[in-house]
């Protein structure tokens, strides 16, 4: 199964990246799509049409739209990539519901 993350970042411009993360995978989280204006509106509409949860982070949008399509993240980015899928993970758990 295939967990999405989706950033976002709210300047006057919107640019968006979008991650890919297969949990319990040996690979690193994968830039699937990023864009600028009109394409990080749509990817920012697409991932909300789908439940994804969007993070904005102007700083890590910047860094993230270095990397080309397809592209595994840098090492130099884990530690923040990291942080982001704990708080993802955690927000999708709060958001199940309880069992009974």
């Amino acid at each position: 199964m295939k967990d999405e993350v989706r950033l976002g970042s709210g300047e006057e411009r919107a640019r968006a990246v979008a991650l890919r993360y297969a949990q319990g995978s040996a690979g690193a989280p994968k830039v699937v799509a990023k864009g600028a204006g009109d394409v990080a509106e749509r990817i920012l509409a697409v991932a909300r049409e789908n439940g994804v949860p969007v993070r904005e982070d102007a700083d890590l949008v910047a860094l993230l739209g270095a990397c080309e399509l397809g592209d595994e993240i840098p090492v130099e980015m884990f530690t923040a990539i990291a942080e982001l899928l704990v708080h993802l993970y955690q927000l999708n758990e709060s958001l199940r519901p309880a069992a009974g």
